[in-house]
């Protein structure tokens, strides 16, 4: 019995794209933004794994960066769901649970609130 080849899903197939509505913080640069929609007009050599495009990050002020998923971790609340706008916890669930299973671990980075600063300093 042989395998077809034509059969087998490519990476740009089993590529999860994150949502838009999204906060992320870039690895390297440490800002946050929210993830507005893909650009397929890059700047730079890096891609998404679809190799044509790129996440527009709403940084504040109307100001946009172009950045690639290699680039952001995504941010979690104190209940570890991804931060999705104003979205119901039924769908932070299911969209935390849909990229929990094809990021590394490392990728989630939990924020820490105002509140709970203040409140781990009394």
């Amino acid at each position: 019995m042989s395998t077809d080849k034509s059969n087998q899903p490519t990476s740009i197939e089993q590529w999860v794209r994150i949502p838009n509505g999204t906060k992320v913080r870039h690895r390297t640069e440490a800002y946050e933004g929210i993830i507005d929609g893909l650009t397929e007009i890059v700047s730079g050599a890096d891609r998404n794994p679809d190799g044509k495009t790129q996440y527009r990050v709403n940084v504040g002020d109307s100001t946009r960066l172009l950045v690639s998923e290699d680039h952001l971790n995504i941010l979690l609340d104190d209940k570890n769901l991804v931060f999705v706008g104003r979205e119901s916890e039924l769908y932070r669930r299911s969209v935390t649970n849909r990229l929990r299973a094809v990021f590394p671990e490392d990728r989630f980075v939990t924020t820490v609130t105002k509140r709970r600063a203040s409140s781990d300093n009394s």
